[in-house]
């Protein structure tokens, strides 16, 4: 059997933090038990990462990077506004399909993050914010959407989004396409026919 490289159990042990994280929460999950569920000793897990903050930090990073990065494409794009925030819809509930683990985490345990970092982390999602609302009110300005509260439509929308992490398992019998379908129009067109 090949030795994992440290990258390799770095990514094990962050992994696994957020499926423990995700499962226990932040604060009743010690490094200990990390390092039992990847394999190590528990002092071995420190050759890899420094502690609980930065694995706490990695991964709501890497789900914030994962989000402005994507925005950022689709805002470079030359779509209409409301394809844009069809985009943006099938995005949150992509990455949930993708990472279940780390959006737990980045949408429940961030308040966690140590200071300098919670305040970085609280910056990229007003950034995230703003942009995206910046789409709807562009939509509202082209006469693309109804005249609503950018605000109140944002926060509808990534309340919609968010709850997806919590719903949805496998065997709920809902392809994942049929869910982004079925939430893409309900959030765009509503219940009416």
């Amino acid at each position: 059997m090949a030795k994992k490289t440290s990258s390799t159990r770095r990514e094990d042990i962050v992994e696994t933090a957020a499926k423990l994280f995700k499962q226990k929460g932040y604060a009743a999950t010690t490094m200990r038990e990390i390092a039992e569920q990847v394999g190590i000793e528990a002092a071995s897990i420190y050759n890899h990462i420094k502690g609980k903050d930065e694995l706490l930090a990695e991964i709501c990073f890497r789900v914030s990077n994962a989000y402005i990065a994507q925005l950022t494409a689709i805002e470079m794009d030359d779509s209409s506004p409301i394809e844009k925030i069809k985009a943006l819809i099938r995005l949150h509930i992509r990455i949930v399909f993708e990472d279940v683990d780390g959006i737990s985490v980045a949408n429940n345990e961030w308040k966690h993050l140590p200071e300098s970092a919670l305040t970085s982390f609280k910056a990229a999602r007003r950034d995230y914010e703003s942009r995206f609302a910046k789409i709807i009110e562009q939509g509202i300005e082209q006469g693309d959407i109804q005249k609503v509260n950018a605000s109140v439509a944002l926060f509808t929308i990534l309340s919609a989004v968010r709850w997806v992490e919590l719903w949805y398992k496998s065997d709920r019998q809902i392809a994942p396409q049929v869910l982004e379908d079925d939430i893409v129009s309900l959030l765009l067109n509503g219940l009416q026919k």
